[in-house]
């Protein structure tokens, strides 16, 4: 049965404007239909798949909020956070865990919750750290620089003993100052 109607519509798929002869007609050719219906089921494949993820994520974080004794990939559901963070947090001090084996790190479930019991204060801690700073005068420190020079080391490795050894930096005009006694403690 035909039918006399003309619509002027566009086509959901390819948003191209067609003439259809129907009203509920969506789609410009059998190409475009069959495209749509591929992406559809495509879609709905995805969403089962994200769905299938999602519940073993959370299903990872229920069985870890029952455990005392964490893995670091434990740490890493409840955290939402990447194994290299946790593995950095570890070697920084931030998360105190304990080597029972040469592949085993295992981190205490107290101890991570303590650590959010913690109220920490930006502004109290930017104060510790000018009160650091300023026990310090600018003759008593060397530019990063003058260690450089001094001691033959290059940039990297300085600044990784500084960070490891939580050295204060600051910085005066152009250029940034580290105070003598502590890099001469450590580099002689």
């Amino acid at each position: 049965m035909s039918s006399n109607i003309r619509v002027n519509r566009l086509c959901t798929h390819c948003s191209q404007e067609f003439v259809a002869r129907t009203t509920v007609t969506r789609h410009c050719s059998h190409k475009c239909s069959r495209a749509a219906y591929k992406a559809k089921l495509s879609g709905k494949k995805v969403e089962k798949s994200n769905a299938e993820t999602s519940a073993l994520r959370l299903a990872h974080v229920d069985l870890a909020k029952g455990k005392e004794f964490l893995t670091v990939k434990d740490v890493c559901a409840l955290l939402n956070c990447s194994l290299r963070t946790i593995y950095r947090l570890i070697a920084n001090g931030t998360i105190p865990a304990v080597n029972l084996s040469e592949r085993k790190l295992t981190i205490r479930r107290s101890d991570l919750d303590s650590m959010f019991d913690q109220e920490t204060d930006p502004q109290s801690t930017q104060q510790q750290r000018r009160v650091e700073v300023s026990q310090f005068q600018l003759d008593d420190c060397y530019a990063l620089t003058e260690v450089q020079k001094i001691y033959g080391i290059s940039d990297k490795a300085l600044y990784d003993l500084i960070k490891r050894n939580s050295i204060p930096k600051f910085k005066q005009g152009w250029y940034s100052y580290v105070p003598k006694t502590l890099i001469d403690r450590l580099l002689r």
